[in-house]
């Protein structure tokens, strides 16, 4: 028994009872002999056979312990893979080195995604697996030793895109120049096959003024050919069998040629009396399947083209700015103001007294400070530090509609500044840029295969043997019952057989010469290339048209398992709502029952009593009577009542960081409400805040904070009511004058609790009310997933009340609502959902939502969410909008849709083809042109899927559009 030990790194281990737990789930596995980890170096030492255990179980042991071993994953492009049975044998390759965890390759992408443990493989040895394998790998480093992964890292995405469009490029002029080689020596060929079926009596039977057979000149111009043209085939084809112990398609190819071929140099050589010749035929098949070979690496470089587009987005250089003179002192906006001022024109071009150098874009490094002028792309993601611009972000989200920047603001690498001077600070650089990110998660998305690759995956693993079995055994048939079998084959309501069928019966070639023409057709006529491509080459075409759309699957088995989804499950905040909370109500209430009169600060602009008597009004209620004069006088009564709420109010909440008390300030802001200092500020936990403004006591909170202090918040209940049932938080303002405190209290002589004194100096004075604003399109979102028949639910962690309001705005039923719902609650409640089967699929943003997106059968985040929820979820949407969930069902939908269209026509075409074949049907050249013209009829139809765009359900027919 050969063991093997591999050195790891596991984050995530804080004391000895974990890496005991690691240590006692490695060891639990079979193969495994030893496992030593050690939580103070966060290190493992595994001993194991690697007959009996993988690296991947390992890996995913531990991972499902919940630490996290650590890996590096890195992208090897492939060349010379001609179906599925040669990713196969690559992967196999790859992952039989010590230290590769796990290998995926993908024969419609011609690459590979290896995942490895950093330090105990190096990028050179996964290219020498390659090699091994029988293929070349497109090397983009030049230092071997690059295990750490670093190496790659660094390497600019553009860089490594532009080497892989280098050796694309080179393998399709390879291409075009055997076909272009094999067509000028196979037309004479075809031209004497011409005029051998329509005029034989032109033909001399030897070479003029020699005694030489005819048949040679044939062999002269075929020979060059079946060197040149089948090298790489006979070359594929010995790696398959005799390395790889398997038989893929050149296999059948070079079996196909070589029998026309070997079968007419037998005859020319007189082995085989009044035998005919198929020169023709053996160099036509070469010339067809090389053809077939050039348009399919065209069609691949097409269908690849979203990912390279986006790359080509890339800036090729940036303006690079002195740190220290594009300095803004910020924290001072009027100081700002004037640094941004001296600095720029009125047209917004900046002044040159900054030190500005062009470099490549490879040579940022973070904390870079680069100039963007309008209408020039943005080099990497970064900051904003000064300036004011609108940015295009269409490239990233999709969105058509270009961002305001300011200071602050984070920019993404690529988009495009369109109409004020940046200067943006680089935050990530190279590899680590969104853009990179998301061609990165493309590919790997790509490279993992839905599930129902796994049915032409077994399909493949023995297509190719089956094929020659069946060919053997039909040439078997027809040599040993010639007659009987094309009386069968006549008898049918089809053409003819071939060539007259066999002498034996009346045809016009001996029977052995017929067999070997029904054994060449039978193996040339089979595609397994067809049926290799079907699902990887939509399925390419599916996560670059998500990309596009700002959708971004993290596997072709996540994208296969979205449509499958029956149940939406959506967070509430930040998904449904905008996450962030702002003022939408102000409440006045008039003077006391005993005349008391509103007091909004010490300033002295104190407004005379509502004539109301107490009654309550909203902002910009627009309400007047028909009383002229004293109508408007009451309005502007009115209004200056609610702003002398709401200035007492953000007075106090200024002071407080709460999100519902930024509202307030903020929304006081907006109003232009000079808002004056508090003082003797004080947060009461649970129930809200106190402070002295202009001498008298200020209170904002709920109910009880109200009565603690002897008010009571009776005169707003029907107000407090009515804002809590639209889901609004609403908040009581209440004010105690100045002394009326002490004055109450020597008024009951410190006995007793005094409530009916304190209250009649005390009253509650409005009511200010926050809400989340719900997005503009989730209710779009809501309908138009219910119009597919999609069960639409909401789990949050806010009250009942807001909840239900919340859910009612948007179209969900109120009893699909789960309310007041912990992290790990929401979680339970989205495996609750499916214990009666439903398949859900869990959208959020926070990092409350990633314990329930790991548990739903699709897990959802927002691109605007949390690191830890993007990391959790299987589909991430780069914009923040819930529509892009019908549009990631829809892509889903429509890829599979396609899917299923490829392998009909592979399953259909091998299925109806072989047998036409085997029954002495079709000719080899026939056969050998059908056969590659099948693969790219596969691509050709994945390439039509381009042109899908989700704002509507995918139909076969691109013009029949419609939606559920």
């Amino acid at each position: 028994m050969s063991t093997r030990t591999i050195h790891l790194d596991v984050r995530g281990m804080s004391c000895a009872n974990c890496s005991g737990t690691v240590q006692d789930t490695v060891e639990s596995l079979a193969g495994v002999e030893s496992a030593s980890v050690n939580f103070a170096t966060d290190e493992a030492s595994v001993t194991y056979d690697p007959d009996r255990t993988s690296l991947s179980e390992i890996y995913d042991a531990i991972e499902a312990s919940g630490y996290d071993p650590v890996s590096e994953t890195v992208s090897i492009a492939i060349t010379d893979m001609s179906c599925a049975n040669c990713a196969e044998a690559n992967r196999e390759s790859l992952e039989s080195n010590p230290g590769v965890i796990r290998a995926d390759v993908n024969f419609a992408t011609d690459e590979a995604q290896v995942e490895y443990v950093p330090g105990e493989v190096s990028i050179e040895a996964l290219y020498d697996a390659v090699e091994s394998a029988g293929y070349t790998p497109v090397r983009e480093t030049d230092d071997g030793d690059a295990g750490d992964g670093e190496r790659d890292a660094s390497v600019s995405g553009g860089g490594r895109e532009d080497a892989r469009d280098a050796a694309r490029k080179a393998e399709i002029q390879r291409q075009k120049r055997l076909t272009l080689f094999g067509a000028a020596l196979s037309t004479p060929l075809l031209a004497m096959l011409a005029l051998h079926l329509f005029a034989p009596e032109t033909v001399p039977e030897t070479i003029p003024g020699t005694g030489v057979p005819f048949g040679w000149v044939a062999f002269a111009l075929a020979t060059p050919v079946q060197v040149v043209l089948g090298r790489e085939f006979y070359e594929n084809s010995y790696t398959a069998i005799v390395r790889n112990r398997t038989a893929n398609m050149d296999v059948l190819i070079a079996l196909g040629s070589t029998t026309a071929y070997g079968y007419s140099v037998v005859a020319l050589l007189g082995v085989l009396p009044n035998a005919g010749l198929y020169f023709d035929t053996a160099a036509l098949i070469l010339v067809f399947i090389t053809l077939g070979n050039y348009l399919e690496a065209r069609s691949k470089g097409q269908a690849s083209e979203a990912l390279r587009s986006l790359l080509e987005m890339e800036a090729d250089t940036a303006t690079l700015v002195d740190r220290a003179a594009s300095e803004t002192p910020h924290a001072d906006g009027e100081v700002a103001e004037q640094s941004s001022a001296a600095r720029q024109t009125e047209s917004g071009e900046a002044v040159d007294d900054v030190e500005e150098r062009e470099v490549p874009l490879e040579e940022v490094e973070v904390g870079d400070r680069m100039k963007v002028r309008p209408g020039e792309k943005i080099p990497t993601d970064g900051v904003v530090v000064d300036g004011e611009s609108a940015v295009d972000e269409s490239m990233v989200t999709g969105e058509s509609v270009p961002v305001s920047k300011e200071a602050g603001d984070e920019v993404v690498g690529s988009t495009v500044n369109q109409n004020g001077v940046l200067i943006v600070e680089a935050t990530k650089v190279g590899a680590d840029t969104a853009i990179q990110q998301i061609v990165q998660t493309v590919k790997e998305a790509q490279s993992r295969q839905p599930e129902i690759q796994n049915v032409a995956d077994r399909i493949s693993a023995y297509f190719v043997p089956a094929v020659i079995v069946n060919a053997l055994v039909w040439a078997t048939v027809w040599s040993l019952f010639p007659a009987q079998l094309a009386g069968f084959v006549e008898a049918l309501p089809l053409w003819g057989v071939v060539v007259g069928g066999p002498a034996a019966a009346g045809g016009a070639v001996s029977t052995l010469e017929f067999a070997v023409l029904v054994f060449a057709s039978a193996v040339l006529i089979a595609c397994p290339c067809a049926l290799g491509l079907a699902t990887p080459a939509a399925t390419m075409v599916g996560t670059s048209i998500g990309a596009q759309n700002g959708v971004l699957f993290k596997g072709g088995d996540i994208l296969e398992r979205v449509r499958d989804v029956d149940t939406v499950v959506f967070d509430k905040t930040g998904t449904l709502t905008e996450g962030e909370m702002s003022l939408t109500d102000v409440v006045a209430l008039g003077p006391a029952t005993d005349g008391g009169a509103l007091d909004p600060s010490a300033d002295g602009d104190t407004p005379d009593p509502a004539p109301d008597g107490g009654a309550l009004r909203e902002v910009d209620d627009g309400e007047t009577d028909d009383d002229g004069e004293d109508a408007s006088a009451d309005a502007d009564v009115e209004a200056d009542a609610e702003t002398t709420v709401l200035r007492l109010a953000a007075a106090v909440e200024q002071n407080s960081e709460h999100p519902l008390a930024r509202a307030v300030v903020d929304g006081a802001a907006a109003r232009g409400i000079d808002v004056p200092d508090a003082m003797d500020f004080e947060n009461v936990p649970g129930h809200g805040v106190r402070a002295t403004v202009g001498g008298d006591t200020v209170l904002v909170g709920n109910r009880r904070l109200l009565e603690d202090a002897g008010i009571d918040p009776a005169p707003a209940e029907e107000t407090m009511h009515r804002l809590e049932e639209e889901g609004k938080t609403a908040m009581l303002v209440g004010r105690i004058p100045g002394g009326s405190e002490t004055e109450a209290s020597d008024a009951t002589g410190g006995a007793g609790d005094g409530t009916d004194e304190t209250s009649a100096a005390g009253e509650v004075i409005g009511v200010v009310a926050d809400a989340d604003t719900i997005k503009e399109t989730s209710a779009a979102a809501v309908s138009a997933l219910r119009e597919r028949g999609i069960d639409v639910r909401m789990i949050t962690g806010d009250n009942e009340r807001t909840a239900r309001a919340v859910a009612e705005q948007v179209g969900i039923d109120p009893d699909n609502v789960r309310a007041e719902v912990l992290p790990d609650g929401k979680a339970d409640a989205v495996e609750a959902i499916q214990e009666d089967g439903s398949k859900a699929m869990m959208v959020g943003d926070g990092v409350n939502d990633a314990p329930a997106l790991a548990a739903a059968f699709v897990g959802t985040a927002l691109g605007s969410g949390t690191d830890v929820a993007i990391e959790a979820a299987d589909v991430t949407l780069m914009r923040d909008d819930p529509t892009d969930v019908v549009k990631a069902i829809r892509v889903s939908d429509g890829t599979l849709a396609k899917i299923k269209q490829n392998l009909f026509w592979a399953l259909g075409y091998n299925t109806a083809m072989i047998p036409l074949a085997s029954l002495g049907l079709l000719q080899p050249i026939l056969a050998a042109g059908a056969m590659a013209l099948s693969s790219v009829s596969v691509l050709t139809n994945s390439l039509l899927f381009r042109r899908y765009t989700p704002d509507h359900d995918y139909r076969i027919l691109g013009f029949l559009r419609g939606g559920r």
